[in-house]
């Protein structure tokens, strides 16, 4: 039984409901027709025997995966022929992988549709179980190959087939001194499913499923955190009292998944002999440690000339010392808001990305033409934005929250990216299609960057242009720093529970701590805002990937300086940055653009242009 709050138990009577349906309507006519994602291309229904078949299909085929190819892989790689057998053992398995990402991604976009349906539940799980076994038949594989000698599997990678897998083995030999003994790693993947896995859906639920009176609605936390961008600060005051009290009212069970998935990982990592809690992160991400640490060193360091000094200027504009916490991302005082029509926001970025290159702008308009995006806020949808790229053989689905904010255009924007991104990167197979957490970013900064340059282009009223500025600016802030932030937050919160389980109010108190240091005295952070930690889903399903975001987002400002300064030639190269997937490591990838990330200096080129972005907005305070 979930721990809810009062408030989240009573329901609305039916008059109540009838105006919410009546605001609904509203807004629905303001945004035109949202599009709802077809998902066809991977299965009918959940009912559909093609899904039936496929499941019951890779099942069999990791079986006879496992009995052909178990304890022979050290004899597979020895021998003249070596490239060839090898190359014919890893285009099965990745045969099989791509079939078993097509049944998991089909069941957690169903399953993202409505995460507090019964059915779409049970089904996502009894997938996940039965995959997950599956999966256990091959789990020997990469195991057994990082046993080869790496002579020998150099040998057989010099040529013939076997050189087009060679990124995927070199990858997967960083992970040779982590591995541990066969059953162990088997009872690792088994055990997932009711270890990390099952306390992931719960958070999933619990938050699909909460409900936050507002304006005499009782909405979830998307629409919810979206009134923290309404012009009318006594909304925005009340939505924020809402998100605080119905989480501090839930903080039981988020503080035991927190507290529990922190242990999970603990364990983990002590087992396969990770030093530091982010390790593996990085590990996975390809990015060496000290690269990570000379980023959070950076955007640190620039914590008072970037968001404390833009703080102070925002507060200026409002009239006060400081501001409330509810106000950080308000809309500037006296500037017209309008909704955003989806036909607009859909011509705006597809503008914005055939100015640049209309390949680009081709590949993003079949999320559209093809039903591969998803719009609408529904109750229980699953929050936020993403892309997912399913698999090779099909192609990716977006989901975005859409409410007509011009915040909302730049997250269609940042996920087109990702969808193209991915397309992309779909030749290089299952295997080798997805890209690392450090350039995962790239393409939807970039489409971003993009979309903002060309509307600020388009904007001649200095008041306008103002607010454009300074939306973007706190777009860069809320992608750099705040996302540092949650990194630092998120080393403390793991650090601490190594040495015993925390308690909320311990919890609580490191947020605030990272929270006041990285926002500064402008914003004020009273009671309310202690429980705002509760609702970040990355903290849950992928520990230390938040600082992915500020790699891509200072990475991509010192991209867009070179496509500034570029005569000819950025498109093709940005075209085979995006399309090399997981094949080439970052630092080969940069290579062609003059760019080094290891260069210590390199994060201040895209610090500075957030910080020349708040310097322009000062310099305008004498033209409003």
């Amino acid at each position: 039984m979930l721990n809810r709050a009062p408030a989240i138990e009573a329901q609305p009577c039916r008059s109540a409901e009838s105006a919410q349906a009546a605001r609904a309507t509203a807004r629905a006519v303001d945004l035109g027709v949202l599009p709802e994602w077809d998902l066809g291309d991977l299965y009918a229904g959940l009912d559909d025997p093609a899904f039936r078949d496929d499941l019951a299909r890779a099942e069999a085929d990791c079986r006879a995966f496992s009995a052909s190819y178990a304890g022979r892989i050290a004899d597979l790689a020895a021998g003249p022929d070596a490239s060839e057998r090898l190359a014919e053992a890893l285009r099965a398995y990745e045969g099989i992988e791509d079939l078993l990402g097509k049944l998991m991604s089909y069941a957690g976009l169903v399953y993202s549709g409505d995460t507090t349906d019964e059915a779409r539940a049970k089904f996502y799980g009894d997938t996940r179980e039965r995959l997950t076994d599956a999966s256990g038949e091959l789990l020997f594989f990469a195991l057994e190959l990082n046993r080869v000698e790496d002579a020998v599997l150099d040998a057989a990678m010099a040529s013939g087939p076997l050189a087009h897998y060679a990124p995927w083995i070199a990858d997967l030999r960083r992970e040779k001194p982590y591995q541990l003994e066969d059953r162990v790693e088997k009872l690792f993947l088994e055990k997932s499913v009711t270890a990390n896995a099952a306390w992931d859906r719960l958070f999933n639920e619990t938050i699909a499923g909460l409900r936050f009176p507002v304006q005499g609605e009782m909405l979830p936390l998307e629409p919810t955190l979206n009134k923290l961008q309404d012009p009318d600060g006594a909304v925005r005051r009340e939505a924020a009292g809402a998100v605080s009290d119905v989480l501090r009212g839930n903080l039981r069970i988020f503080t035991l998944i927190t507290n529990t998935l922190a242990k999970d990982k603990e364990i983990s990592d002590r087992w396969r002999g990770f030093k530091d809690v982010a390790d593996a992160r990085h590990l996975s991400n390809r990015v060496e440690p000290e690269v990570v640490a000379a980023l959070v060193d950076a955007v640190q360091a620039a914590y008072p000339r970037l968001s404390h000094r833009y703080y102070r200027l925002k507060a200026k504009w409002f009239g006060v010392e400081a501001l409330p916490y509810w106000d950080r991302n308000a809309p500037l005082p006296r500037v017209e808001q309008r909704t955003i029509p989806w036909a607009e926001a859909r011509d705006t970025v597809l503008s914005a990305y055939g100015a640049f290159s209309p390949d680009l702008a081709n590949i993003a308009r079949r999320f559209f033409d093809d039903r591969w995006i998803d719009a609408p806020t529904r109750p229980g949808k699953a929050p936020g934005a993403f892309a997912h790229p399913t698999v090779p053989s099909v192609h990716p689905y977006v989901l975005v929250n859409y409410q007509g904010k011009p915040r909302d255009v730049m997250t269609l924007a940042h996920e087109l990216g990702h969808g193209v991104h991915q397309v992309l990167a779909a030749p290089n197979g299952a295997l080798m299609a997805q890209t690392p957490l450090t350039l995962a970013e790239t393409a939807s900064v970039f489409g971003e960057m993009l979309t903002f340059r060309k509307l600020l282009a388009e904007t001649r009223d200095t008041t306008q242009r103002r607010a454009m500025l300074a939306a973007k600016v706190e777009d860069m802030i809320n992608t750099v720093v705040r996302q540092i932030a949650f990194y630092a937050f998120e080393r403390k919160v793991h650090l601490a529970r190594a040495k015993g389980e925390l308690t909320t109010e311990q919890i609580n108190a490191l947020w605030l701590s990272v929270q006041a240091e990285s926002l500064g005295p402008a914003i004020q952070l009273d009671a309310g805002y202690e429980p705002y930690w509760a609702y970040i889903p990355h903290f849950i399903h992928s520990p230390f990937y938040v600082y992915a975001y500020a790699f891509g987002d200072c990475l991509v400002n010192s991209l867009y300086g070179v496509y500034a300064k570029a005569e000819s030639g950025f498109v093709e190269r940005y075209f085979a940055l995006l399309s090399a997937g997981g094949s080439k490591p970052y630092g080969e990838l940069l290579k062609p653009f003059g760019l080094d990330a290891s260069d210590p200096g390199f994060w201040q080129i895209g610090l500075g242009m957030i910080e020349g972005m708040i310097v322009e907005l000062e310099s305008m305070e004498g033209q409003r």
